[in-house]
């Protein structure tokens, strides 16, 4: 008989699912670089301290959020204003998490706490793109949110530490990165056709809100009437395809 002490452990699914999520991020790691070090630098420039820049993208790690309270840091804005400001900023998440939740029913209340404290824009893209294959899981989602968190704050720390020789991004080109990231993540997204009329809609009502409405909050508006467009369409969908009959078929 074989002895079993000397086989090889079989490492967990979990564990190649969460490398796999981890590995799927790094091309994005050129485009949350550059705007890592950029906010150090503007973080500085207003006042905080390095160890207050970089603890900022290890607490908060926000890039649009951070991005906003440097400059009402630079601006003299009070603490009261900055979160209430970017709490608006981040209210998107609400819709983010929301959509995930029904891929996580199951998950132990720990993970999807871990999940939901380090979910980012790129993340969540990769993550819920892989679920609506069907092949997502809660552990390659950690590891896009692993991989993101590993170089926003080392970003911080090379822009502390490189200061003023880094260049102004819009000199480069480096303010469309974003964008133009965001519309390569929600490409692929766009197969079904809920998903194309939802984009559309939500695309639409941004555009209208920016010029008739006041502050930030036409982006949760459009996001939340977006997806529950979106939402619509597929419950719609669903209930066209589905048996007519009780009993499936006769």
């Amino acid at each position: 008989m074989a002895n079993t002490l000397t086989q090889p452990a079989t490492a967990p699914p979990w564990r190649g699912e969460l490398r796999a999520g981890y590995l799927a991020m790094l091309p994005l790691w050129l485009s949350a670089a550059p705007f890592g070090m950029i906010y150090a630098v503007s973080a500085v420039a207003a006042g905080l301290s390095p160890a207050q820049t970089v603890a900022m993208s290890l607490l908060v790690f926000a890039g649009g959020a951070q991005f906003i309270a440097v400059g009402m840091v630079a601006a003299g804005a009070g603490p009261l204003a900055i979160t209430v400001t970017t709490l608006v900023v981040n209210a998107r998440h609400l819709l983010m998490s929301a959509s995930l939740a029904p891929h996580l029913r199951g998950v132990g209340r720990w993970k999807r706490l871990l999940l939901a404290a380090q979910l980012t824009d790129e993340s969540y893209a990769v993550g819920v793109a892989r679920f609506l294959e069907g092949r997502g899981s809660a552990a390659f989602q950690i590891g896009c949110n692993l991989s993101l968190y590993t170089i926003w704050p080392l970003s911080a720390v090379a822009g502390v530490l490189l200061g003023g020789a880094i260049p102004d991004p819009a000199a480069l080109g480096l303010d469309l990165v974003f964008p133009l990231t965001f519309i390569g993540l929600l490409v692929p997204l766009l197969r079904e056709p809920a998903n194309r009329l939802a984009a559309l809609a939500a695309a639409l009502l941004t555009v209208a809100g920016a010029l008739w409405l006041p502050g930030s909050w036409y982006v949760l508006l459009a996001g939340l009437l977006g997806s529950a467009l979106g939402a619509l369409l597929a419950r719609n969908r669903g209930l066209a395809g589905a048996d007519p009959t009780p009993g499936g078929a006769p």
